[in-house]
């Protein structure tokens, strides 16, 4: 029975095969997304990475909480709505008191009329440094 045996390849720079094209570990670990998900509008996840849980908390309203804490707050959240009423669907970075958290975050969506609402999906990335 063949033994399985855990290893660490150590690297400074990946490049391509005719070694024309190269980019340093750092901006590989820095430049990937630490999270990302995919859910509904009654907070169920459909496909994510680093997420630990979505709650429904209200009309457009979604606390995100993620499996492996950030750094700090400084990350970056990006997302992404389908499936709202009018000719727009805003996904915004709302937190409680305009603070948020390495533990996870607060998303609202609203319509072109600045009104809260759930739509069909909810996308989000969120990028920074894990803890």
């Amino acid at each position: 029975r063949p033994r399985i045996m855990a290893s660490i390849l150590r690297v400074n720079t990946l490049t391509d095969a005719s070694s024309n094209n190269s980019t340093a570990m750092s901006t590989v670990f820095n430049g990937t997304a630490k999270a990302y998900l995919t859910y509904n509008n009654a907070g169920s996840i459909q496909d994510s990475f680093n997420i630990g849980s979505v709650t429904d908390s209200g009309t457009g309203n979604y606390v995100t909480v993620f499996t492996n804490n950030l750094s700090n707050a400084l990350y970056v959240t990006a997302g992404t709505t389908i499936g709202g009423v009018g000719n727009q669907a805003v996904l915004d970075s709302h937190q409680t008191d305009g603070v948020k958290a390495t533990t996870g975050y607060e998303v609202g969506v609203s319509d072109n009329n600045n009104a809260d609402q759930d739509n069909t999906k909810c996308q989000t990335v969120d990028f920074g440094d894990l803890a």
